[in-house]
Protein backbone atom coordinates (compact mmCIF):
# COMPACT_ATOMS: atom_id res chain seq x y z
CA UNK A 1 0.00 0.00 0.00
CA UNK A 2 1.63 3.30 -1.07
CA UNK A 3 1.96 5.97 1.57
CA UNK A 4 0.11 9.28 1.66
CA UNK A 5 -2.84 8.80 -0.70
CA UNK A 6 -5.66 9.48 1.76
CA UNK A 7 -8.34 12.15 1.57
CA UNK A 8 -7.24 15.78 1.90
CA UNK A 9 -10.33 17.35 3.43
CA UNK A 10 -8.37 19.64 5.76
CA UNK A 11 -6.19 20.90 2.91
CA UNK A 12 -9.35 21.61 0.91
CA UNK A 13 -10.93 23.44 3.86
CA UNK A 14 -7.82 25.55 4.47
CA UNK A 15 -7.47 26.40 0.78
CA UNK A 16 -11.08 27.58 0.62
CA UNK A 17 -10.50 29.76 3.67
CA UNK A 18 -7.18 31.04 2.34
CA UNK A 19 -8.70 32.18 -0.96
CA UNK A 20 -10.85 34.70 0.93
CA UNK A 21 -7.80 36.10 2.74
CA UNK A 22 -4.78 35.64 0.45
CA UNK A 23 -4.74 36.35 -3.32
CA UNK A 24 -5.24 32.99 -5.02
CA UNK A 25 -5.07 31.34 -1.61
CA UNK A 26 -1.27 31.13 -1.64
CA UNK A 27 1.73 33.35 -0.95
CA UNK A 28 3.66 32.20 -4.02
CA UNK A 29 1.76 31.46 -7.26
CA UNK A 30 3.00 27.98 -8.24
CA UNK A 31 1.91 26.64 -4.83
CA UNK A 32 -1.71 27.00 -5.93
CA UNK A 33 -1.47 23.76 -8.00
CA UNK A 34 -3.63 25.56 -10.57
CA UNK A 35 -1.68 24.27 -13.56
CA UNK A 36 -2.21 20.66 -12.43
CA UNK A 37 -5.87 21.08 -11.43
CA UNK A 38 -5.38 20.01 -7.82
CA UNK A 39 -5.98 21.40 -4.34
CA UNK A 40 -2.65 22.42 -2.74
CA UNK A 41 -1.23 20.14 -0.09
CA UNK A 42 -1.09 22.07 3.20
CA UNK A 43 1.93 20.82 5.14
CA UNK A 44 1.86 20.12 8.84
CA UNK A 45 5.42 18.88 9.48
CA UNK A 46 8.52 17.53 7.81
CA UNK A 47 11.39 15.26 8.76
CA UNK A 48 14.22 13.76 6.72
CA UNK A 49 12.93 12.92 3.25
CA UNK A 50 9.26 13.06 4.23
CA UNK A 51 6.45 15.53 4.80
CA UNK A 52 3.02 15.13 6.42
CA UNK A 53 -0.03 17.14 5.48
CA UNK A 54 -2.73 18.52 7.78
CA UNK A 55 -4.82 15.39 7.14
CA UNK A 56 -2.04 13.12 8.41
CA UNK A 57 -0.98 11.81 4.99
CA UNK A 58 2.73 11.03 4.61
CA UNK A 59 4.62 11.80 1.39
CA UNK A 60 8.15 11.26 0.12
CA UNK A 61 9.34 14.75 -0.76
CA UNK A 62 11.23 15.50 -3.97
CA UNK A 63 10.71 19.29 -3.75
CA UNK A 64 12.72 19.97 -0.59
CA UNK A 65 11.43 23.54 -0.20
CA UNK A 66 12.40 24.06 -3.86
CA UNK A 67 15.96 22.86 -3.37
CA UNK A 68 17.64 24.08 -0.19
CA UNK A 69 16.87 21.05 1.98
CA UNK A 70 19.90 19.22 0.62
CA UNK A 71 20.47 17.60 4.02
CA UNK A 72 16.79 16.70 4.33
CA UNK A 73 14.26 18.30 6.64
CA UNK A 74 15.26 19.05 10.23
CA UNK A 75 18.89 17.86 10.12
CA UNK A 76 20.24 17.55 13.65
CA UNK A 77 23.20 19.90 13.24
CA UNK A 78 21.03 22.69 11.85
CA UNK A 79 18.31 22.22 14.43
CA UNK A 80 20.86 22.43 17.24
CA UNK A 81 22.46 25.58 15.80
CA UNK A 82 19.07 27.27 15.54
CA UNK A 83 18.08 26.20 19.06
CA UNK A 84 21.32 27.63 20.43
CA UNK A 85 20.78 30.94 18.64
CA UNK A 86 17.18 31.20 19.86
CA UNK A 87 18.50 31.52 23.39
CA UNK A 88 20.45 34.62 22.30
CA UNK A 89 17.88 36.40 20.15
CA UNK A 90 16.00 36.17 16.88
CA UNK A 91 16.73 39.44 15.07
CA UNK A 92 19.22 42.21 15.74
CA UNK A 93 19.23 44.61 12.79
CA UNK A 94 22.89 44.95 13.71
CA UNK A 95 26.17 43.19 12.91
CA UNK A 96 26.85 39.83 14.54
CA UNK A 97 29.75 37.39 14.49
CA UNK A 98 27.75 34.69 12.68
CA UNK A 99 27.47 36.74 9.48
CA UNK A 100 31.26 37.13 9.38
CA UNK A 101 31.76 33.38 9.91
CA UNK A 102 29.25 32.46 7.20
CA UNK A 103 30.75 34.94 4.73
CA UNK A 104 34.21 33.53 5.41
CA UNK A 105 32.92 30.01 4.85
CA UNK A 106 31.29 30.91 1.52
CA UNK A 107 34.44 32.66 0.30
CA UNK A 108 36.56 29.66 1.29
CA UNK A 109 34.32 27.14 -0.50
CA UNK A 110 33.36 28.94 -3.72
CA UNK A 111 36.00 29.73 -6.35
CA UNK A 112 36.62 33.24 -7.65
CA UNK A 113 34.85 35.29 -4.97
CA UNK A 114 36.43 37.68 -2.49
CA UNK A 115 33.49 39.34 -0.71
CA UNK A 116 29.88 38.57 0.19
CA UNK A 117 26.79 40.70 0.90
CA UNK A 118 23.98 38.95 2.77
CA UNK A 119 20.33 39.57 1.83
CA UNK A 120 17.01 37.91 2.64
CA UNK A 121 16.08 36.05 -0.57
CA UNK A 122 17.29 34.95 -3.98
CA UNK A 123 15.16 37.63 -5.62
CA UNK A 124 16.85 40.30 -3.54
CA UNK A 125 20.26 38.84 -4.35
CA UNK A 126 19.83 38.94 -8.14
CA UNK A 127 18.15 42.36 -8.08
CA UNK A 128 20.96 43.82 -6.00
CA UNK A 129 23.73 42.14 -7.99
CA UNK A 130 22.42 43.63 -11.22
CA UNK A 131 22.24 47.08 -9.66
CA UNK A 132 25.85 46.62 -8.60
CA UNK A 133 26.87 45.52 -12.10
CA UNK A 134 25.21 48.59 -13.59
CA UNK A 135 26.88 50.87 -11.06
CA UNK A 136 30.26 49.25 -11.64
CA UNK A 137 30.12 49.41 -15.46
CA UNK A 138 28.08 52.63 -15.68
CA UNK A 139 25.90 50.92 -18.28
CA UNK A 140 22.15 50.24 -18.26
CA UNK A 141 21.27 47.18 -20.34
CA UNK A 142 21.44 43.54 -19.27
CA UNK A 143 21.12 40.24 -21.10
CA UNK A 144 19.06 37.37 -19.70
CA UNK A 145 17.89 34.12 -21.27
CA UNK A 146 14.43 32.85 -22.18
CA UNK A 147 13.19 30.42 -19.54
CA UNK A 148 15.72 31.47 -16.90
CA UNK A 149 14.04 32.70 -13.73
CA UNK A 150 15.92 35.09 -11.44
CA UNK A 151 13.22 36.13 -9.01
CA UNK A 152 10.33 38.54 -9.39
CA UNK A 153 12.06 41.92 -9.62
CA UNK A 154 10.72 44.00 -12.51
CA UNK A 155 13.69 43.85 -14.87
CA UNK A 156 13.97 40.06 -14.63
CA UNK A 157 10.36 38.99 -15.27
CA UNK A 158 10.86 39.34 -19.01
CA UNK A 159 10.66 35.87 -20.67
CA UNK A 160 11.00 34.22 -17.26
CA UNK A 161 10.65 30.55 -16.37
CA UNK A 162 9.40 28.91 -13.15
CA UNK A 163 5.95 30.10 -12.02
CA UNK A 164 5.67 32.67 -14.83
CA UNK A 165 6.01 29.89 -17.40
CA UNK A 166 3.86 27.46 -15.40
CA UNK A 167 0.94 29.90 -15.20
CA UNK A 168 1.40 31.04 -18.83
CA UNK A 169 1.42 34.69 -17.80
CA UNK A 170 1.82 36.76 -20.99
CA UNK A 171 4.32 39.60 -21.00
CA UNK A 172 5.08 41.37 -17.75
CA UNK A 173 1.96 43.02 -16.30
CA UNK A 174 2.93 45.71 -13.81
CA UNK A 175 6.39 46.11 -15.31
CA UNK A 176 6.82 49.42 -17.12
CA UNK A 177 7.96 49.56 -20.71
CA UNK A 178 10.86 51.74 -19.61
CA UNK A 179 12.13 49.05 -17.25
CA UNK A 180 11.62 46.18 -19.70
CA UNK A 181 13.45 47.92 -22.55
CA UNK A 182 16.78 47.60 -20.76
CA UNK A 183 16.41 43.81 -20.50
CA UNK A 184 17.63 42.05 -23.64
CA UNK A 185 16.64 38.41 -24.10
CA UNK A 186 18.83 35.72 -25.67
CA UNK A 187 18.30 32.03 -26.31
CA UNK A 188 19.82 29.65 -23.74
CA UNK A 189 22.68 27.54 -25.10
CA UNK A 190 22.85 29.77 -28.20
CA UNK A 191 25.99 31.95 -28.27
CA UNK A 192 25.08 33.47 -31.64
CA UNK A 193 21.96 35.05 -30.14
CA UNK A 194 24.11 36.62 -27.41
CA UNK A 195 26.74 37.88 -29.85
CA UNK A 196 24.00 39.50 -31.93
CA UNK A 197 22.80 41.48 -28.91
CA UNK A 198 26.31 42.71 -28.19
CA UNK A 199 26.66 43.79 -31.83
CA UNK A 200 23.34 45.66 -31.71
CA UNK A 201 24.06 47.36 -28.35
CA UNK A 202 27.78 48.01 -28.40
CA UNK A 203 29.21 49.35 -25.11
CA UNK A 204 25.75 49.40 -23.50
CA UNK A 205 25.52 46.01 -21.78
CA UNK A 206 26.34 45.98 -18.09
CA UNK A 207 25.87 42.28 -17.37
CA UNK A 208 24.84 38.89 -18.58
CA UNK A 209 22.79 37.05 -15.95
CA UNK A 210 22.44 33.32 -16.48
CA UNK A 211 21.51 30.14 -14.66
CA UNK A 212 24.71 28.20 -15.38
CA UNK A 213 22.61 25.07 -14.86
CA UNK A 214 19.07 26.01 -15.81
CA UNK A 215 16.52 24.72 -13.32
CA UNK A 216 13.51 26.95 -13.87
CA UNK A 217 12.41 25.57 -17.23
CA UNK A 218 13.10 22.08 -15.97
CA UNK A 219 16.66 20.79 -15.70
CA UNK A 220 18.62 22.03 -18.75
CA UNK A 221 22.42 21.71 -18.46
CA UNK A 222 24.69 24.04 -20.44
CA UNK A 223 25.93 22.64 -23.73
CA UNK A 224 29.72 22.24 -24.06
CA UNK A 225 31.28 25.63 -24.76
CA UNK A 226 28.23 27.72 -23.82
CA UNK A 227 29.47 29.06 -20.49
CA UNK A 228 33.01 29.41 -21.84
CA UNK A 229 31.59 31.45 -24.73
CA UNK A 230 29.70 33.75 -22.36
CA UNK A 231 32.92 34.34 -20.41
CA UNK A 232 34.74 35.29 -23.62
CA UNK A 233 31.98 37.60 -24.82
CA UNK A 234 31.93 39.37 -21.45
CA UNK A 235 35.72 39.76 -21.47
CA UNK A 236 35.67 41.14 -25.00
CA UNK A 237 32.94 43.67 -24.19
CA UNK A 238 33.78 44.81 -20.66
CA UNK A 239 30.60 43.18 -19.34
CA UNK A 240 30.02 41.54 -15.95
CA UNK A 241 29.24 37.81 -16.04
CA UNK A 242 26.71 37.00 -13.31
CA UNK A 243 25.94 33.39 -12.40
CA UNK A 244 22.58 32.92 -10.69
CA UNK A 245 23.30 29.87 -8.54
CA UNK A 246 20.17 30.04 -6.41
CA UNK A 247 19.45 26.46 -7.57
CA UNK A 248 22.90 25.12 -8.51
CA UNK A 249 24.93 26.72 -5.72
CA UNK A 250 26.16 24.20 -3.12
CA UNK A 251 24.07 21.56 -4.91
CA UNK A 252 25.83 20.86 -8.19
CA UNK A 253 29.05 20.71 -6.19
CA UNK A 254 30.49 22.26 -3.03
CA UNK A 255 31.74 25.16 -5.14
CA UNK A 256 28.68 25.27 -7.39
CA UNK A 257 28.72 25.54 -11.17
CA UNK A 258 31.91 27.60 -11.16
CA UNK A 259 33.78 24.67 -9.62
CA UNK A 260 31.95 22.02 -11.63
CA UNK A 261 32.64 23.62 -15.01
CA UNK A 262 35.80 25.56 -14.21
CA UNK A 263 34.29 28.88 -15.34
CA UNK A 264 35.00 32.13 -13.51
CA UNK A 265 32.03 34.42 -12.99
CA UNK A 266 32.45 38.02 -11.85
CA UNK A 267 29.42 37.91 -9.56
CA UNK A 268 27.37 35.00 -8.23
CA UNK A 269 24.09 34.81 -6.33
CA UNK A 270 22.92 32.18 -3.84
CA UNK A 271 19.57 31.49 -2.23
CA UNK A 272 18.19 29.83 0.85
CA UNK A 273 20.50 26.82 0.71
CA UNK A 274 23.13 29.01 2.43
CA UNK A 275 20.71 29.34 5.36
CA UNK A 276 19.61 25.74 5.61
CA UNK A 277 16.24 26.71 4.12
CA UNK A 278 15.71 29.86 6.18
CA UNK A 279 14.81 33.07 4.29
CA UNK A 280 18.27 34.22 3.18
CA UNK A 281 20.40 34.79 0.12
CA UNK A 282 23.59 36.54 -0.85
CA UNK A 283 25.53 37.93 -3.76
CA UNK A 284 29.28 37.69 -3.95
CA UNK A 285 32.15 38.39 -6.29
CA UNK A 286 35.41 40.09 -7.03
CA UNK A 287 36.57 42.65 -4.48
CA UNK A 288 36.87 45.50 -6.98
CA UNK A 289 33.20 45.09 -7.94
CA UNK A 290 31.87 44.38 -4.45
CA UNK A 291 33.62 47.43 -3.00
CA UNK A 292 31.33 49.60 -5.13
CA UNK A 293 28.56 48.78 -2.63
CA UNK A 294 27.65 51.28 0.07
CA UNK A 295 29.10 52.14 2.51
CA UNK A 296 32.38 51.35 0.70
CA UNK A 297 31.12 52.78 -2.58
CA UNK A 298 28.21 54.64 -4.17
CA UNK A 299 25.87 51.74 -5.10
CA UNK A 300 23.19 51.59 -2.42
CA UNK A 301 21.73 48.36 -1.08
CA UNK A 302 20.32 47.70 2.38
CA UNK A 303 18.13 45.36 4.42
CA UNK A 304 17.09 45.33 8.08
CA UNK A 305 16.96 41.52 8.17
CA UNK A 306 20.18 41.00 6.19
CA UNK A 307 22.53 38.82 8.22
CA UNK A 308 19.69 37.59 10.46
CA UNK A 309 21.41 35.62 13.25
CA UNK A 310 19.12 32.56 13.06
CA UNK A 311 19.60 32.24 9.30
CA UNK A 312 23.35 32.75 9.70
CA UNK A 313 23.57 30.05 12.37
CA UNK A 314 21.59 27.63 10.21
CA UNK A 315 23.79 28.47 7.22
CA UNK A 316 27.04 27.88 9.11
CA UNK A 317 25.76 24.48 10.24
CA UNK A 318 24.53 23.54 6.75
CA UNK A 319 27.73 24.45 4.92
CA UNK A 320 29.82 22.78 7.62
CA UNK A 321 27.88 19.56 7.05
CA UNK A 322 28.27 19.85 3.28
CA UNK A 323 32.03 20.35 3.60
CA UNK A 324 32.59 17.36 5.91
CA UNK A 325 34.91 14.65 4.60
CA UNK A 326 36.05 16.91 1.77
CA UNK A 327 32.50 17.08 0.44
CA UNK A 328 31.77 13.34 0.67
CA UNK A 329 28.04 14.10 0.67
CA UNK A 330 28.28 14.95 -3.05
CA UNK A 331 29.47 11.44 -3.88
CA UNK A 332 26.39 10.10 -2.10
CA UNK A 333 24.13 12.60 -3.84
CA UNK A 334 25.61 11.81 -7.25
CA UNK A 335 25.10 8.08 -6.65
CA UNK A 336 21.47 8.65 -5.67
CA UNK A 337 21.03 10.97 -8.64
CA UNK A 338 22.40 8.30 -10.98
CA UNK A 339 19.98 5.75 -9.49
CA UNK A 340 17.11 8.20 -10.01
CA UNK A 341 18.16 8.94 -13.59
CA UNK A 342 18.41 5.29 -14.56
CA UNK A 343 15.11 4.43 -12.90
CA UNK A 344 13.34 7.27 -14.69
CA UNK A 345 14.87 6.33 -18.04
CA UNK A 346 13.80 2.72 -17.55
CA UNK A 347 10.28 3.92 -16.70
CA UNK A 348 10.08 6.04 -19.85
CA UNK A 349 11.52 3.34 -22.13
CA UNK A 350 9.07 0.79 -20.70
CA UNK A 351 6.05 2.92 -21.61
CA UNK A 352 4.42 4.33 -24.73
CA UNK A 353 4.81 7.90 -23.42
CA UNK A 354 6.86 10.40 -25.42
CA UNK A 355 9.22 11.77 -22.78
CA UNK A 356 12.87 12.37 -21.99
CA UNK A 357 14.87 12.46 -18.77
CA UNK A 358 17.50 15.10 -18.09
CA UNK A 359 19.66 15.15 -14.99
CA UNK A 360 22.79 16.51 -13.40
CA UNK A 361 23.96 15.25 -10.02
CA UNK A 362 21.03 15.37 -7.60
CA UNK A 363 18.75 17.28 -10.01
CA UNK A 364 16.45 15.76 -12.63
CA UNK A 365 13.37 16.46 -14.77
CA UNK A 366 11.05 14.28 -16.82
CA UNK A 367 10.00 16.34 -19.84
CA UNK A 368 6.88 15.11 -21.57
CA UNK A 369 8.42 15.67 -24.99
CA UNK A 370 10.83 13.44 -26.95
CA UNK A 371 13.59 16.04 -26.44
CA UNK A 372 16.38 16.67 -26.02
CA UNK A 373 15.58 19.92 -24.22
CA UNK A 374 18.30 22.56 -24.65
CA UNK A 375 16.38 25.84 -24.31
CA UNK A 376 12.98 27.34 -23.59
CA UNK A 377 11.69 26.65 -27.10
CA UNK A 378 12.28 22.92 -26.77
CA UNK A 379 11.08 22.85 -23.13
CA UNK A 380 7.83 24.55 -24.10
CA UNK A 381 6.99 21.66 -26.45
CA UNK A 382 6.27 19.51 -23.39
CA UNK A 383 2.76 18.13 -22.98
CA UNK A 384 1.68 19.96 -19.83
CA UNK A 385 -1.72 18.25 -19.78
CA UNK A 386 0.04 14.88 -19.65
CA UNK A 387 2.30 16.22 -16.88
CA UNK A 388 -0.80 17.27 -14.93
CA UNK A 389 -2.22 13.74 -15.08
CA UNK A 390 1.18 12.32 -14.09
CA UNK A 391 1.39 14.72 -11.14
CA UNK A 392 -2.03 13.76 -9.81
CA UNK A 393 -1.30 10.05 -9.98
CA UNK A 394 2.07 10.46 -8.25
CA UNK A 395 0.44 12.54 -5.51
CA UNK A 396 -2.12 9.82 -4.89
CA UNK A 397 0.76 7.35 -4.53
CA UNK A 398 2.34 9.48 -1.83
CA UNK A 399 5.04 11.42 -3.67
CA UNK A 400 5.42 15.21 -3.58
CA UNK A 401 6.92 16.67 -6.75
CA UNK A 402 6.79 20.26 -7.99
CA UNK A 403 3.36 21.05 -9.49
CA UNK A 404 4.94 22.23 -12.72
CA UNK A 405 6.54 20.68 -15.78
CA UNK A 406 9.17 23.40 -15.60
CA UNK A 407 10.79 22.53 -12.28
CA UNK A 408 13.25 19.93 -10.97
CA UNK A 409 13.22 16.87 -8.78
CA UNK A 410 15.54 17.48 -5.82
CA UNK A 411 17.31 14.57 -4.12
CA UNK A 412 18.54 15.09 -0.57
CA UNK A 413 21.07 13.27 1.57
CA UNK A 414 18.13 12.02 3.63
CA UNK A 415 16.63 10.07 0.73
CA UNK A 416 17.48 6.38 0.84
CA UNK A 417 18.01 4.10 -2.13
CA UNK A 418 14.71 2.49 -1.16
CA UNK A 419 12.98 5.90 -1.41
CA UNK A 420 14.34 6.43 -4.90
CA UNK A 421 13.53 2.91 -6.10
CA UNK A 422 9.99 3.25 -4.72
CA UNK A 423 9.62 6.58 -6.53
CA UNK A 424 10.89 5.34 -9.90
CA UNK A 425 8.76 2.19 -9.61
CA UNK A 426 5.73 4.42 -9.05
CA UNK A 427 6.71 6.52 -12.08
CA UNK A 428 6.88 3.35 -14.18
CA UNK A 429 3.38 2.31 -13.06
CA UNK A 430 1.99 5.79 -13.65
CA UNK A 431 3.47 6.15 -17.14
CA UNK A 432 1.95 2.82 -18.09
CA UNK A 433 -1.39 4.02 -16.72
CA UNK A 434 -1.41 7.35 -18.58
Amino acid sequence: MPIGHGARKESQRLFTEAQALIPGGVNSPVRAYRSVGETPVFYDRADGAYVWDVDGNKYTDFVGSWGPMILGHRPAAVMQAVADQLTRGTSYGAPCEAEVILAEKIVSLVPNIDMVRMVSSGTEATMSALRLARGYTKREKIIKFEGNYHGHSDALLVSAGSGVATLSIPGTPGVTEGTAKDTLVARYNDLDSVAALFAAHKDQIAAIIVEPIAGNMGLVPPLPGFLEGLRTLCDDNGTVLLFDEVISGFRASLGGAQELFGIQADLVTFGKIIGGGFPVGCFAGRADIMKCLAPSGPVYQAGTLSGNPIAMAAGIATLSELAKGDGAIYKRLDAKGALLKQGLKDAVSGSDIQACVQSLGSLATIFFTPGPVTDWQSASLSDTELFSRYFKLMLRRGFIIAPSQYECLFVSDAHTEEDIIAFTSAVKDVLCEL
